[in-house]
Parts: C-alpha cells; sequence; structure tokens
C-alpha cells in the first residue's frame, strides 16, 4: 500500500474507535495486533493482543475516562509506518480529575490491516488524573 492509503487506513480506524461499531473497527485490525501502552500507576498500560485485546482495551478505556480531542491530529508517513501526533482532554471517571495529555501513536499497517500500535503518552498526568485523594502522589 501507499503512504496515502497507510494514512486513510489509519484515519478510518481512528475514526471507527470513536463510533459503536465493533465490526468496523476489528475489519480494519489484524488478528494478531498488538497495542503498547507504557506506563504504570495507569489502568490502561501493558501490551494488549489481537482483536480480544483490542476490545478489551476499549471498553477499559470507556470505563476510565471521558476524553476529547480538541484538534485534529497530525498524520506523518513513510513506508508502513504512520505516526500520529495528537492531543487530548478529558477526566478519569472514578475521580473526576483532569488531564491533558499530549500523545503519539506509532502504528504500522501491514496488508491493509492496522498490525502494532506504540503509545507515546504523559503517562505521568494520566496517572496523576487517577490517584484518588490522600494517595501517595506520583
Amino acid at each position: 500500500m501507499s503512504t496515502e492509503e497507510n494514512i486513510k487506513l489509519v484515519k478510518n480506524f481512528l475514526a471507527a474507535m470513536g463510533s459503536s461499531n465493533a465490526s468496523d473497527l476489528l475489519a480494519l485490525a489484524a488478528e494478531d495486533l498488538e497495542w503498547i501502552i507504557p506506563g504504570e500507576d495507569w489502568p490502561l498500560a501493558g501490551t494488549h493482543r489481537g482483536h480480544a485485546g483490542l476490545e478489551n482495551l476499549l471498553q477499559k478505556a470507556n470505563e476510565t475516562l471521558e476524553t476529547s480531542f480538541p484538534e485534529p491530529p497530525e498524520f506523518v508517513a513513510q513506508g508502513d509506518r504512520v505516526l500520529v501526533v495528537g492531543v487530548a482532554t478529558g477526566k478519569i471517571k472514578a475521580t473526576n480529575r483532569a488531564f491533558k495529555d499530549d500523545w503519539v501513536f506509532a502504528i504500522t499497517v501491514r496488508d491493509g490491516k492496522v498490525t502494532n500500535i506504540r503509545e507515546y503518552v504523559d503517562t505521568q498526568a494520566l496517572a496523576r488524573a487517577s490517584k484518588m485523594p490522600g494517595s501517595p502522589r506520583v
């Protein structure tokens, strides 16, 4: 696929994440998808594998936080890699604490499917917003 096709695929994947139609999303994800979210003290951190891992991650994200994206992300592609650069704002549901997260997703596309996502996020801002009052500071 061309870099333009890869960017279009990634845009469609991100749009499907925001919709309620799981089948559209899964159709764009490889069955052996690997999504890596670094960090500690953050409920979404870890390596999430396959369609089941993707569905579990999105379910946990929906239960954990409310997020909005105040600006359209930037897409940079070379070969089978697409970098998505953006900012998210929102709140952690359990604490009602707000966060601002500048992020980059490094996404690999293979055979017309998203195969790997590596998030580079402000894990400290998210962990701080997740801490309950009276908990040790992160």
